[in-house]
């Protein structure tokens, strides 16, 4: 009885053992073999990529410039002015759609923009990362087959927001 018992502890202990060594050199395999690549913020998003927003009919109009926000984002509060100056803007194109994505309920993200002076023509509830933003602010230029031809990532520049304005105007 006490020779069996040592082997099933001897066995137990070797499959043990195996099933450890298994796990650690999976787990080496992938950090060392196959190392995850950083992604910056919006690395996920490219031109040519077809976005889908509930409810949104591309369509409607000819440019739609979506403004991925993130209500307590400091680079889209510090966004605020040149977002106020692009609906100032845009309200004089009859060919280009401003519509907000963030991800509080509507009612939070309408209170939002509203304090930042920013009018947009549509408001959805959609988390960023769905849309393949990784960080916010960011900027998409979609077409009217919901294909986005433009994005911009981050508070930008002056040189950057006039790129923005003339890409609205052509």
């Amino acid at each position: 009885m006490n020779r069996t018992f040592y082997k099933k502890i001897e066995l137990l202990a070797n499959v043990s053992i195996i099933v450890v060594a298994v796990i650690l050199g999976f787990v080496l395999i992938n950090r060392f073999v196959f190392p995850p690549t950083p992604v910056g913020p919006g690395e996920d998003i490219k031109v040519g990529t077809k976005v889908s927003l509930p409810d949104i009919n591309w369509s409607q109009s000819e440019r739609n410039l979506v403004l991925v926000l993130q209500k307590g984002c400091r680079f889209c509060a510090e966004s605020g002015p040149f977002y106020r100056h692009l609906t100032r803007e845009t309200t004089a194109l009859a060919n280009v759609r401003l519509i907000a994505a963030l991800p509080q309920d509507v009612g939070e993200a309408s209170q939002y923009l509203s304090d930042l002076g920013v009018a947009v023509n549509e408001i959805r509830q959609v988390p960023p990362v769905s849309v393949g933003v990784r960080g916010t602010p960011t900027l998409l230029l979609v077409d009217n087959t919901g294909t986005i031809t433009d994005v911009w990532v981050g508070k930008l520049s002056p040189d950057k927001e006039a790129e923005v304005l003339r890409r609205l105007k052509s």
